[in-house]
């Protein structure tokens, strides 16, 4: 997938803002203040996203171009190859996959918000 295709995806989903909280190549991408895609602007090769840890597992087993998040919780992030090893459609929907994730942690009123 190409990087401005998926930035551009990423930004679609409600409430979605960037940020670079560590360094100004790791492009962090949040929703209500909470993570859930990171990506190196400089050398985008993977993306960061939060996953059920059961899937994580099954992700990691089935592809090859999915792996253990990279500085991350190795049980709750992948690192989702973009040189072209997974889908295009299978990294939108881990996108949305991660994306609800946080959302659905979210106290209701911050999940109201969004909606609106």
């Amino acid at each position: 997938m190409h990087f401005d295709e998926l930035i551009h995806f990423c930004f679609q989903l409600p409430g979605a803002t960037e940020t670079f909280p560590f360094d100004k190549r790791t492009l962090v991408i949040k929703v209500q203040n909470k993570m859930f895609a990171l990506v190196d602007v400089e050398n985008p090769t993977g993306i960061n996203l939060k996953c059920d840890p059961e899937r994580a597992i099954e992700l990691r087993e089935r592809y090859d171009g999915i792996q253990p998040g990279y500085h991350m919780s190795k049980k709750h992030w992948n690192t989702v190859s973009l040189e072209g090893l997974v889908d295009d459609s299978l990294i939108k929907e881990l996108i949305v996959h991660s994306y609800e994730l946080i959302v659905s942690s979210l106290p209701k009123k911050l999940r109201d918000e969004l909606e609106n």
